[in-house]
């Protein structure tokens, strides 16, 4: 061992441990137990495992063990935007997408086509940009992944600002946000706009974060550790006192978790603006509340009821393999279909065919020298979905790489519109488009939605 250095080797790394151990000691605390002392013992502890602690002194490390359950914030509310769990609808045991017979195939592949017919397929191309991201873009001491990190993050910026979402006294609601990236470059678009907060979302501590680097005085960044899943956004104390409108956005928003921001939005918080009351109102009522007025500095009417509370959403969909049943907000459209929970099933594994024919250019793309951004990089995710999807996968002598690839795009396309639907119903002008290349990300679908008062239905008793 190095010199002032724990005396323990660390098999896995094979190295000596880098820690300091108290002065006159050969092993730090971690690895105390190889040293005999006066015959204490350290023992797992238990809420994590993963370290020790001495047994006599177990009681007083649980009090500040960093794994311990924390108090729950006030906007933790239990499953509010989970959806409706109905046990009956949920298949008791899932057959694997590779232990199907060629004619269950055949009829899944029947089914998906007749479902998809008459839907809009074919995606308008919008990539478009942004003169924040300029200078970074231009900057060639950024790697390839930094580059096409910019790239799509100018896109979602460009559309934002087509949609005219991009502009002072909004909110801006970050889901899934990682180091904040996407909100760091929003509040560079807005360097002169006024009365503009962040709220920051993300369930894991991330690391490098880069909150740190806006020191505006006009800007407000809070970061929300919760799951979505539990998100009750009119609880969030800094949209209690100025309740500005919400813009939700995204980047690359995993599978279910993109489900659970729609119903953040569009169902818990626009339910519960009008006061405390937690109860969730009809689904046609909701629908009205999200009617469209139009945008003033609101003098004198600050009443809920003429509060507006999404301005606008704007997600770069991922990870369609990851969704689930139970969150998926497009259920009823999947139902009017003639499809339910089975075929869900079968659609999401599918849809991960899109991708795993792209393996070996994905594998080169993550060798980029900027790994940091990596934590969020959609060719990570491909990557993983294809050694899950694709290498266990039987089939692959039944279709062509290219069927797989058309048929994996449909159930994309077909989990998507679901979603579309459902933004529709509740009175939003909704869209899919391309925003940026496929060489840049395979995911490179938008989803956007405005309120549209002519898709609002008429509240029914």
């Amino acid at each position: 061992p190095e010199p002032g250095r724990c005396a323990h080797f660390v098999l896995r790394k094979r190295r000596f441990c880098r820690m300091i151990p108290a002065p006159g000691r050969r092993f730090c605390g971690e690895h105390g137990h190889e040293e005999e002392q006066n015959d204490r013992k350290r023992i797992p502890c238990p809420l994590d495992p993963k370290h020790t602690v001495y047994e006599d002194q177990l009681q007083k490390h649980l009090k500040k063990c960093n794994s311990r359950e924390k108090p729950k914030p006030v906007y933790f509310v239990q499953d509010i935007n989970a959806g409706l769990k109905d046990v009956a609808e949920i298949p008791e045991k899932q057959v694997p997408l590779s232990s199907l017979s060629v004619e269950e195939l055949q009829t899944l592949i029947i089914k998906l086509k007749k479902a998809s017919n008459g839907l809009e397929l074919q995606l308008k191309e919008q990539i478009l940009s942004h003169q924040a991201l300029q200078e970074a873009l231009s900057d060639p001491k950024n790697g390839e992944s930094a580059f096409k990190h910019l790239k799509q993050q100018a896109s979602i910026l460009g559309n934002m600002e087509k949609l005219h979402l991009l502009g002072p006294g909004r909110c801006f609601v970050e889901f899934g946000a990682g180091r904040g990236k996407l909100s760091h470059w929003v509040d560079i678009a807005l360097e002169n706009a006024e009365s503009v907060q962040f709220l920051l979302v993300e369930r894991a501590t991330t690391r490098f974060k880069v909150d740190g680097k806006h020191k505006r005085r006009d800007s407000i960044f809070e970061r929300l550790q919760v799951d979505i899943q539990h998100l009750c956004l009119n609880k969030v104390p800094i949209l209690e006192k100025k309740k500005l409108p919400v813009v939700g956005i995204g980047k690359h928003l995993c599978g279910a978790a993109t489900d659970l921001a729609l119903r953040c939005l569009v169902e818990s918080y626009t339910t519960c603006c009008d006061g405390e009351d937690e109860e969730p109102a009809p689904k046609r009522c909701r629908a009205a509340q999200t009617e469209v007025t139009p945008h003033k500095s609101a003098g004198n009417e600050s009443t809920t009821e003429d509060h507006k509370p999404v301005a606008g959403i704007v997600i770069a969909l991922c990870c369609h393999h990851k969704c689930d049943w139970t969150h998926y907000v497009g259920r009823e459209f999947f139902k009017s279909v003639g499809l339910g929970p089975v075929e869900f099933h079968y659609f999401q594994r599918m849809s991960s065919w899109a991708t795993c024919g792209m393996r070996e250019t994905t594998s080169k793309a993550s060798t980029s020298e900027d790994s940091v951004d990596q934590t969020n990089d959609t060719e990570e995710h491909e990557q993983t979905l294809s050694r899950t999807e694709c290498a266990s996968d039987t089939l692959q002598g039944i279709l062509s790489v290219e069927e797989r690839k058309e048929l994996g795009c449909l159930c994309k396309r077909l989990i998507d519109h679901g979603r579309i639907e459902y933004l529709q119903q509740r009175g939003y002008k909704a869209a899919l488009q391309y925003y940026t290349e496929s060489a840049v990300s395979l995911e490179n679908v938008l989803l956007t939605a405005v309120p549209n008062p002519s898709l609002i239905p008429e509240p029914t008793i």
